[in-house]
Parts: structure tokens; C-alpha cells; sequence
């Protein structure tokens, strides 16, 4: 008797739940605890520790347990170094051409055009001048998310435009790398832009400017063999991996197994690569002093207007 009331309870609770998926019941309610969820908390990859979004951005994206630094944007850079409505953008419509016609699984241009689309950049750097605690600088800020921030001729041209409104102005001159290297669909014209920007960067320390490369996750290829490592203080974040060439590679050449530390930012800073790392919440008090002690006579510009851009260095298509 038992047994058939159980069957029969059983039952009751199966229709139960057969008529509310049939009604869909379940199916919005489920779509509904994704849609709570969705973006509210965040998995550190590092210790695995769950964090509200909020405060993980509260503390500029550094994980509160184990101080793991998560990559952000170029506008979030923006946002955690420059004081608010300070910023004046630079050379925001220049556009990379495809002057080899690259073709893999599918074009050069088509790629370009999809990256914009997802990410609204135009390119792998955002480039303009504004104020740290109310000292003028130039800043550029490399963005990972558009081909993994390769360096190809317009983010050559930006940087060289920066460099040189910064000597113009005698402001202190800020960039914030996160790449793989040079752009391989643009071939020797990517490899151009070491030799460009390292220029730039030599009239500038000509003229006792003060210029800052801050390393952050990853930093390799043609962007360190240039302007990632001529910086007058060279900053790095925690645990950045900063390389030239990748670590397989040189463990094929060499038939040797290297440390599990290599190439990272505290291995640069024991040999002498790096002079200081940073914690990304410590950044811009560290940059505030380092440009105050070189130059403490300099003065808010609280009327910053771009000087005309076109009679600066090469010719990109726009």
C-alpha cells in the first residue's frame, strides 16, 4: 500500500515537473539566475577565489586574495591613471591600411574591420595627454584585445606623434605596453616602428625630458627589443611576463630547461632589466612622485589644445 502511495507521489512530482517545463517555467527562471549572474562575480585565475566585479574593480582589477593582476583595457587604464576630465585623445580616426594584401584564414582587412567592430578601437594603442594629480603628461596605453596589441604602423605613428607633442610641450612622456610584438601582416613596415619610436624617443631624452615604460602582462617581441626598455625608470607590474623571444623557443636552442621565474618581471628586476615593480594600485601615487622629482617646477596645463598633428613625422592612410 505504501509503495503504490510512493509510485503514486512519485508520479504527481514528475508531471509536476514535466508541466512546468512544459509551460516553460523552468526554462525562464534559469535564464533569469544567468541574467543576475551574469558578470557579478569574478573567478580569480590564480587562486580560484570568487570576488564581487565591483570591488575586483574597486582595486583597479588586482585580486584581493592572492594580488593576482587581471589584464584590462585601455580605457580602464585611462580611467585608473588620469584625473578625471583631463583627458584629450590623440589621432583617434587613423586606420591601418593593408598594404602587403596578408591573407590567412581570411584577410588582413576583414580582420581589421571585425576587431573594431568587437572592441571600437581602431587600432592596438590609445594615444593623448592629461593630467596625474595634476601634472601634465603624454600617455599612450597599449590594448591587448586588438591583435593581441601588435605593433603595426599606425601604432608606430601614434606613439612617434605622442612622443614628439610630449618634447614640444616638455611634458613627461607614459607608456603602458601589453603586446606580443611586431605585426606579422605588416611585415617590414611593422618592424620600421622600432627604429621610429626609438628616434622619437632619443629627441626627447635629448631635450632631459623624463620618459616611463610601464611592463605589464605580457610584454614581448619587437616591443621590447624598442621603446619597452629605453625608458629613463622602467616600471613592471607583479608576475608580468616580459620576454623577446618566447620561452620555448629558447628552451629548443639552448636544449635546456630554464626557471620557472624566467622571463618574469621579479626575474628582470634581479638581473638588472627592470628598476621597480609596481602594484597596479600603487601606480599612479608612484608615477605622481617619480614625475614630481624630475620635474618640480612643472605646471598644470589646465588648457591643453592639441597642436596640429600633421606636420609631425611619416604618413599613415586615414
Amino acid at each position: 500500500m505504501a509503495n503504490n502511495e510512493e509510485s503514486r507521489g512519485l508520479k504527481s512530482l514528475f508531471d509536476w515537473f514535466a508541466n512546468r517545463k512544459k509551460n516553460g517555467q523552468i526554462g525562464i527562471e534559469r535564464q533569469q539566475e544567468r541574467e543576475i549572474a551574469d558578470g557579478l562575480w569574478h573567478k580569480c585565475p590564480k587562486c580560484g577565489v570568487l570576488s564581487y566585479t565591483k570591488d575586483l574593480l574597486a582595486n583597479q582589477m588586482v585580486c584581493g586574495d592572492c594580488g593576482y593582476h587581471n589584464r584590462v583595457d585601455s580605457d580602464e587604464r585611462i580611467r585608473q591613471l588620469i584625473d578625471a576630465g583631463t583627458w584629450r585623445a590623440m589621432d583617434e580616426n587613423l586606420h591601418s591600411a593593408d598594404p602587403l594584401g596578408f591573407r590567412d584564414r581570411k584577410t588582413y582587412s576583414d580582420r581589421l574591420r571585425e576587431l573594431t567592430e568587437k572592441t571600437g578601437l581602431t587600432d592596438a594603442v590609445k594615444t593623448g595627454l592629461g593630467q596625474i594629480d595634476n601634472h601634465p603628461i603624454a600617455l599612450g596605453v597599449m590594448d591587448f584585445r586588438f591583435l593581441g596589441g601588435s605593433m603595426g604602423s599606425v601604432v608606430g605613428e601614434k606613439l612617434t606623434r605622442l612622443i614628439e607633442q610630449a618634447t614640444q610641450r616638455r611634458y613627461p612622456v607614459v607608456i603602458v605596453c601589453a603586446s606580443g610584438g611586431a605585426r606579422m601582416q605588416e611585415g617590414m613596415l611593422s618592424l620600421m616602428q622600432m627604429a621610429k619610436i626609438s628616434g622619437a624617443l632619443q629627441r626627447h631624452h635629448d631635450e632631459k625630458l623624463l620618459y616611463i615604460p610601464v611592463l605589464t602582462n605580457p610584454t614581448a617581441g619587437g616591443v621590447t627589443a624598442s621603446f619597452a626598455m629605453l625608458g629613463d625608470i622602467i616600471l613592471a607590474e607583479p608576475k608580468a611576463m616580459i620576454a623577446f623571444a618566447g620561452r620555448r623557443v629558447i628552451e629548443q636552442t639552448l636544449r635546456e630547461k630554464l626557471p620557472e621565474d624566467f622571463q618574469t618581471a621579479e626575474d628582470l628586476l634581479k638581473h638588472g632589466f627592470v628598476d621597480d615593480i609596481v602594484c597596479r594600485t600603487q601606480l599612479k601615487k608612484t608615477l605622481t612622485q617619480l614625475i614630481a622629482l624630475h620635474q618640480p617646477s612643472s605646471t598644470p596645463s589646465h588648457n591643453m589644445v592639441l597642436w596640429e598633428t600633421r606636420s609631425l613625422s611619416s604618413t599613415v592612410a586615414e
